[in-house]
């Protein structure tokens, strides 16, 4: 989940996901926390309030350039807004403006076929809920797709409140579960470091050591399992470049800031791709 899920989005939020940006991500914040708490937030959906829709996908956020440019998710990330708002929540702060938003989708994870959080995390369950959306088939379960703190307000515990109008979304819907392919926070820092490794590293008080998967479990979720190819990004040389301002002419693994592993470089294919895991939690409501 950002920040899913993408996100996230990431305390951080994939991908609850991308996991989905501006996200409490573990990127540092562009400009000084605000003085917005969680008692002055009014949170409601677009559903409810269609009119705020350009204000909402206009927030403000801080993603690296390159996490936006998964064409799976530049494919469906938009729609879900436009398509799905009721599962479409922000927040605002005493003066109207949009400091929050949170996206999810419902899909149907009990099927053939299916049955199983998928490994390819994030991109797949938005390819399996708008099939889903199309075909008419009934879902059962709603993926946290991400959760966005306007970088003025990061730092204020929003990612939590967020998390919670999720969930709190999917219980009035009638879903028993939500789930999130988690983008873990901190993983940045320790790109050659295992996602199976990191995932399952505690602290003390036996919460995980990451900040955006101790906020999952805070708020009741376990771990499921890790989605090793939760996110892809390819490109060529020159696009990269662009994307990092990294010189991208080196043949091997690449650190780039933001990006839990390494991008992959081949300089003799003008190709460099970026694979990035998260981390699957389920929540029971």
């Amino acid at each position: 989940m950002r920040g899913m899920t993408r996100g996230p989005a990431r305390d951080g939020a994939s991908g609850a996901s991308r996991g989905a940006g501006g996200v409490e991500n573990g990127f540092p914040a562009r400009r000084p926390v605000s003085t917005v708490t969680v008692m002055e937030l009014k949170v409601s959906t677009l559903a409810e309030r269609p009119e705020m829709l350009e204000r909402v996908v206009g927030m403000a956020n801080t993603w690296p350039e390159f996490v936006v440019q998964d064409l799976v998710g530049n494919a469906h990330y938009g729609r879900i807004a436009h398509e799905l708002p009721e599962y479409v929540q922000f927040a605002e702060d005493e003066r109207g403006e949009v400091v929050a938003h949170a996206y999810s989708v419902p899909f149907a994870l009990a099927v053939e076929g299916r049955g199983r959080l998928p490994v390819r995390g994030w991109d797949q369950v938005l390819v399996w809920a708008f099939a889903d959306l199309r075909g008419g088939t009934r879902p059962d379960t709603v993926s946290a797709i991400s959760v966005v703190i306007a970088p003025h307000a990061q730092g204020g515990g929003l990612s939590a409140r967020m998390l919670s109008a999720m969930r709190d979304n999917a219980r009035a819907h009638g879903f028993g579960e939500v789930v999130a392919p988690v983008r873990p926070s901190a993983k940045h820092l320790e790109p050659h470091t295992p996602i199976e490794e990191y995932a399952r590293r505690v602290r003390p008080d036996g919460l995980p050591h990451d900040p955006w998967l101790r906020v999952h479990a805070r708020a009741g979720a376990t771990i499921d399992s890790v989605a090793p190819a939760s996110m892809t990004v390819a490109g060529s040389l020159e696009q990269w470049r662009d994307w990092t301002g990294l010189p991208f002419d080196t043949a091997g693994d690449i650190e780039v800031p933001g990006a839990l592993v390494p991008v992959r470089c081949e300089p003799e294919r003008d190709h460099a791709v970026y694979v990035e895991p998260n981390v699957w939690m389920r929540h029971p409501l």
